[in-house]
């Protein structure tokens, strides 16, 4: 076409048509679109919120932090390292007596050269002088007659030991002098006392210690006996039916012959020694509860339900042919016209129960 040359105008129509049909595809729509199953829209509020989570998250993190540090319970100094456990007392005790025992038998035995035997229990004993030979005594049958506690981990102790000759000496000059020797002559029963420290170790144990050398003491003091509920000791009457019950029973006891179950109570166990120790037995008397005085024969038995305490002395013959004496405190039951052991006592029953006084105190008294 020439220049300036008048060209047709295309309709409206025609030309709405050919805009329409050049569009590009994508701007055909202009609302949101889905992606992934996921709207724009939503992509949009889900970062608002994780955006807005992590500013918060920020913000509390301090805060969280500043609880928990206040809240914390706070610590009293370094830790502390926790003490072993108290050990029983009674096991203290019996451990502090076998201490002592050991101590005093170690003591009479010491000679010259033995500070180290004794430093074992005492230890200052290193530093003492000791004279004689060792061995010239030994410590037998060694009892604790006395346990007291002097103070919370302390104690006294004291010992009984029977003094018996060790070797035979080397010369005359070596015999120990009655009136001058420590430990007194062979045989003789002396009294010593020791002072013991008690302590629970490291390891949980209890330990032991001396605190001084053993100190000789006066023997303990015999106490006057309390009352018992018994009667005066009575001869033994064949034909009294509390001796025949006795006998039986005490002769299946103590030699093995018959059954002790057919002389017991219903509800009584016991068991006859083993090995027996006698081949016979001879009961010589009684004390029969309540009895003031000796009274006549007695041949009937009460009505059945009947209770009696009663001391039996006997003598009981061992394979050797020597006669023993013994007492027991038995409990008789009567049952179908016949008593029956319902209990073989631990010790005799007494009228008080009130602490028993020293014997020097009762016989003052008028």
């Amino acid at each position: 076409m020439k220049k300036g040359a008048w060209t047709r105008r295309p309709s409206k129509g025609t030309a709405s048509r050919r805009d329409e049909a050049e569009l590009p595809d994508w701007d055909i729509d202009a609302g949101p679109q889905d992606v992934a199953g996921w709207s724009t829209g939503a992509q949009a509020n889900m970062s608002a919120a994780i955006r807005w989570t992590a500013w918060g998250l920020l913000i509390l993190g301090p805060l969280l932090g500043a609880f928990a540090y206040l809240s914390a319970p706070s610590q009293a100094g370094p830790l502390q390292r926790k003490s072993p456990p108290a050990a029983p007392a009674t096991t203290g005790a019996q451990g502090a007596a076998g201490f002592a025992q050991l101590f005093v038998a170690a003591y009479i035995e010491a000679g010259e050269g033995d500070q180290a035997k004794l430093a074992a229990y005492y230890p200052a004993a290193t530093g003492l002088r000791l004279e004689g030979a060792p061995g010239r005594r030994r410590g037998e049958q060694l009892s604790v007659v006395r346990l007291r506690q002097t103070q919370r981990g302390f104690g006294s102790v004291s010992v009984g030991p029977r003094n018996t000759a060790g070797m035979a000496p080397e010369s005359a000059s070596d015999r120990p002098d009655p009136k001058t020797d420590l430990k007194g002559p062979p045989g003789q029963t002396r009294y010593f006392q020791v002072p013991v420290a008690t302590a629970v170790t490291a390891g949980g144990a209890n330990g032991y210690t001396a605190l001084t050398m053993p100190a000789e003491v006066a023997a303990p003091e015999q106490i006057k006996a309390p009352a018992l509920v018994y009667g005066p000791m009575r001869p033994a009457l064949p034909s009294d039916p509390r001796t025949q019950a006795v006998t039986e029973f005490l002769t299946a006891y103590l030699t093995g012959a018959g059954e002790l179950d057919r002389y017991l109570a219903p509800g009584s166990r016991m068991a006859a020694i083993a090995p027996v120790p006698y081949t016979g037995i001879a009961v010589d008397a009684l004390a029969i509860e309540g009895e003031q005085a000796s009274s006549g024969p007695v041949t009937t038995v009460p009505r059945d339900g009947t209770t009696l305490r009663l001391l039996v002395a006997l003598r009981a013959t061992g394979p050797d042919e020597v006669r023993a004496p013994l007492t027991y405190a038995l409990t008789l039951k009567t049952r179908a016209g016949r008593w029956e052991i319902a209990a073989l006592d631990g010790a005799p029953a007494t009228t008080t129960s009130q602490t028993p006084a020293p014997a020097s105190s009762a016989a003052s008294k008028p």
